[in-house]
């Protein structure tokens, strides 16, 4: 199948605004793009004026762009296809944990707590309700399953702050908070784990009436290879296209500005297209507007 994928985000800005956008679908995908995603920034103000874009990879391996909006704001735009199998994410009830000792060295960090994902604070809990669980597939799958049951979804309980010990008490949240009490945990119980952001339509799933918004999941390191696993949803889904991948959403901040500025339009759209289907515009099909929070 082809899923067409894009975003239109406008800022508001008084004075000059450097950033580093992480909005590229992720390397290992880009094989995949069968119209690639470039993204055009222009001028709020004067949408002819198009803005110089530097790219580099992060630490984790994310593309990264860096720009500086005008005063009076900037116009982010970008659109393309990816081929995808349109199989769900995969499923390897087998899969074991691999001990510590004989983790390769890049999942090591993994394990470790870092700005959301506070293992010191959850490490009890995490031991008390799956210590007794089997390890492997089966341990991840009952994370899986009490944060699912454990937090109450709601777009009105975002907040940008919210770390996952916190949601833990709170017991509300968003797709972000889903996955990082879920990847919290997993470390707890030395399960490598690491929070992704992308695009997740509604394929295969009934249409869900809610804005469009970008999507928060998370994998394990089980068996030797990553596992997708998605604690909002708790199921295997169709058409996951990746962004980025980190220890938290401060690595993957779609947006890190270095300045005031005011988020003033905001539009994601993924949905499969007809092989035969005439190209049009992404931000012309199915459009859905959210309310977002970058981070500054």
């Amino acid at each position: 199948m082809r899923i067409r994928y894009g975003y239109h985000i406008e800022l508001v800005c008084q004075q000059e605004l450097p950033l580093v956008t992480l909005l590229d679908v992720h390397p290992s995908r880009r094989h995949d793009l069968t119209r690639p995603d470039e993204m055009v920034a222009t001028s709020l103000v004067d949408p002819s004026v198009n803005l110089p874009i530097e790219q580099h990879l992060d630490q984790f391996g994310n593309i990264c762009r860096r720009l500086t909006a005008p005063p009076g704001g900037v116009v982010l735009r970008s659109e393309g296809v990816v081929y995808d199998t349109g199989e769900p994410d995969p499923v390897n009830l087998s899969a074991r944990e691999v001990p510590p000792s004989r983790l390769p060295d890049e999942a090591l960090v993994y394990l470790l707590g870092s700005r959301y994902c506070e293992t010191d604070k959850l490490a009890s809990q995490a031991w008390s309700l799956f210590g007794q669980v089997a390890p492997g597939w089966s341990r991840v799958q009952a994370i899986v399953d009490f944060v699912h049951n454990h937090l109450t979804f709601g777009y009105a309980f975002a907040r940008a702050t919210r770390t996952a010990a916190e949601a833990f008490d709170e017991r509300i949240g968003v797709c972000r908070d889903f996955a990082h009490l879920a990847v919290a945990l997993c470390r707890c119980m030395n399960i490598p784990a690491r929070y992704c952001n992308g695009y997740l339509g509604d394929i295969g799933v009934p249409l869900n009436p809610a804005p469009m918004d970008f999507n928060a999941w998370f994998e394990v390191f089980l068996g030797g290879r990553w596992y997708t696993f998605d604690a909002r949803h708790n199921m295997p889904r169709i058409g996951r296209v990746v962004i980025a991948r980190g220890r938290d959403a401060t690595d993957v901040a779609m947006v890190n500005s270095f300045g005031q500025h005011t988020l003033q339009r905001f539009e994601v759209i993924t949905e499969e297209v007809e092989d035969m289907m005439p190209e049009m515009s992404a931000m012309s099909a199915g459009r859905r507007v959210a309310h977002h929070v970058m981070s500054p």
